[in-house]
């Protein structure tokens, strides 16, 4: 996809957003990745099925589905978000011309940059920073500060910022088809999916599969936290643990039984994440916060 001079929405879109960006080039090693939970269902579908037929990314305006707010519909907050940080570039374009959402992993985490949206993340190539657009901090605060590959001021402001881990990342939206068999270098997957069917459908993807060190979580350390997310979510997540432990593949059982409110177990996965990394990369880890 070219960027330059061209009049497609994605285009003007990034040229819309390189106009308010200020500093000198990122660092070409540096890599967007896209976190997810890879055992949830998308319109009755699992998720890496559903990816392996369409061998396609798509946005929550084309799927419905987020693991943060959903409000991808026409005068929802996704789609304001997204008419002010563009400049109106998609405000008449067709579901799937939308950016997809991601975060630049700057701090290099092997979970990936944004856990709080999942366990599993794809890792997408080099080429993938040159048609992405960044902001800081989350678009649905409606930021001031954004960022092109040529131009990103903003992991200074990230690095100086004292945020909570699982708020610690710069947004990236990625313009144009994200296809699996060319803008993927791996699929990461948590440990806790081995022998799987997750890993199973995992291998059906036309990109490589790799493990990162895990998140598990014992419910003595989840009591400790109340204040995070609400004693109420400390008391679920006790509840559907399985020997007093939880994991992203507990959680996501717990999902699929239907018995609990998805926003809830939303929040007891936040605990998974903040608490439960057992190979921890150097972030900012504050005080207890509210979510």
């Amino acid at each position: 996809m070219g960027i330059a001079g061209g009049s497609a929405p994605q285009e003007r879109a990034v040229r819309h957003v390189a106009a308010r960006s200020v500093g000198g080039p990122m660092d070409g090693g540096l890599r967007i990745t896209l976190n997810f939970h890879p055992d949830r269902m998308v319109r009755g579908v699992p998720i890496l099925d559903s990816l392996a037929a369409d061998g396609v990314y798509w946005s929550q305006f084309v799927t419905g589905t987020s693991n943060g707010g959903l409000s991808a519909f026409p005068g929802g907050d996704r789609w304001r978000w997204e008419s002010r940080i563009f400049g109106g570039a998609y405000d008449d374009a067709a579901p799937h011309q939308r950016p997809i959402y991601g975060a630049l992993n700057f701090r290099q985490k092997p979970v990936g940059a944004a856990p709080r949206f999942g366990s599993a993340h794809f890792r997408l190539t080099a080429a993938a920073l040159q048609r992405a657009t960044f902001c800081y901090p989350d678009s649905f605060v409606e930021p001031e500060h954004f960022g092109v590959a040529g131009r990103m001021s903003l992991l200074e402001l990230a690095r100086a910022d004292d945020r909570d881990a699982l708020d610690d990342y710069v947004e990236a939206q990625v313009h144009g088809t994200v296809r699996l068999d060319r803008d993927v270098e791996a699929l990461v997957l948590d440990p806790s999916y081995r022998g799987s069917e997750v890993e199973a459908a995992a291998r059906r993807l036309p990109c490589a599969v790799e493990w990162h060190g895990g998140f598990r979580l014992g419910v003595d350390e989840l009591r400790r936290h109340p204040a995070y997310r609400g004693p109420e979510f400390v008391a679920l997540g006790a509840a559907v643990a399985v020997d007093d432990v939880l994991d992203p593949r507990i959680v996501g059982a717990a999902v699929r039984t239907g018995a609990h409110d998805d926003q809830a177990l939303k929040r007891v996965w936040h605990y998974v994440a903040r608490f439960g990394l057992t190979s921890p990369a150097p972030a900012v880890e504050p005080a207890d916060a509210p979510p």
